[in-house]
């Protein structure tokens, strides 16, 4: 999955794409290096990020949807929580909704429901503008399966097909440092939920503070992390760097299943 943030203000590539005719290059780009989604993001979600209007989002995202859809045969995903830009990016082309609200901004689980497309529930502890207050667990792994139990309970009374269900552990979201690397070392119990697993921890604090680099120098550390995850379940893997990502992922298969190269 190829991150596309189309706002002034993200954290990784903040005003980098915002311009349309950039962002569709961009899209370009990586489909080329192998992204077979491309996740469309109009509002940032970075720790203090402020919120974002409606119909900005709206400009922001459904121009590149509309554009990613005519000229590319990859699955698109809308990055939002709001209900009304769900409807409108499914409307025009959108093939998943990834939710870092997971389905809780009001209306939301019944537009899911209406749209009848897959849909990302993200855990997060908090708001962006506060999560990374001094969040606490009792353990992070038990408490989030604890949380996707229980939404994923919540989507399937709302109508939400059990095999339209994706989770993502929220890398960041509300985490320390220390919780973020135990999410990654048993990220495998998860697996016991059966339902598909997103991550997401391309480029992140969790990179940069443990490796003592700028947001642009952890691409090296993300695919490594990228890697882990794979290994340790992780069904789709969402990257800044998509041609790195892909490299690696194609050793990694090589690896495991070297007996195929020579036949």
């Amino acid at each position: 999955m190829g991150i596309l943030n189309v706002t002034p203000d993200s954290f990784s590539d903040g005003g980098q794409y915002s311009s349309y005719e950039i962002a569709c290059r961009h899209a370009d780009e990586m489909v080329r290096d192998g992204a077979t989604i491309i996740d469309i993001g109009g509002e940032s979600t970075r720790p203090g990020a402020a919120p974002v209007s409606l119909n900005d989002e709206l400009l922001r995202v459904i121009p590149l949807v509309e554009y990613v859809a005519k000229h590319h045969d990859v699955w698109i995903s809308i990055d939002t929580s709001k209900p009304e830009v769900m409807q409108q990016a499914v409307n025009a082309g959108a093939d998943l909704i990834n939710d870092v609200c997971a389905l809780s901004q009001p209306g939301a689980l019944a537009m899911a429901a209406q749209l009848d497309v897959p849909v990302c529930l993200m855990h997060m502890q908090g708001k962006p503008q506060t999560m990374q207050n001094q969040p606490e667990y009792q353990d992070v792994v038990d408490d989030i399966v604890a949380f996707f139990t229980q939404r994923i309970d919540d989507a399937l009374k709302a109508g939400i097909k059990r095999e339209n269900i994706l989770i993502d552990p929220g890398f960041g979201f509300g985490k320390t440092l220390a919780h973020n690397y135990q999410l990654l070392a048993e990220l495998h119990r998860f697996k016991t939920l059966s339902i598909p697993l997103l991550i997401g921890l391309s480029r992140k604090s969790m990179i940069g503070n443990l490796l003592g680099c700028d947001v642009l120098e952890r691409d090296n550390g993300s695919a490594v992390a990228a890697m882990l995850a794979v290994q340790n379940g992780a069904d789709i893997v969402r990257v800044h760097n998509v041609k790195l990502t892909v490299e690696m992922l194609r050793v990694l298969d090589a690896t495991n299943n070297y007996a195929a190269l020579s036949t």
